[in-house]
């Protein structure tokens, strides 16, 4: 399904460039659209860095359960 999404994104984008060739979209236009990916873009990069912090932390408590257990166990 995802290959599929994007192929249909690179075949607008492609109609668009050949548009924008020939004066055929607005400026405000692209710039509209340029605007929401930025947004997309920051918004997804703000999730990512929350989930890769959550991931250490669980990373964090798991070595301390592990050490925790080695060092219970190893006496």
């Amino acid at each position: 399904m995802n290959s599929f999404i994007k192929s249909v994104i690179d075949w607008m984008m492609q109609k668009e460039e050949e548009l924008a060739k020939e004066c055929a979209i607005p400026l405000s236009e692209i710039e509209q659209q340029i605007q929401k990916v930025q947004e997309e873009k920051e918004k997804l990069q703000e999730q990512h860095e929350q989930r890769m912090a959550e991931l250490d932390d669980i990373l964090k408590r798991l070595e301390k359960i592990k050490n925790a257990e080695v060092l219970r166990c190893n006496k």
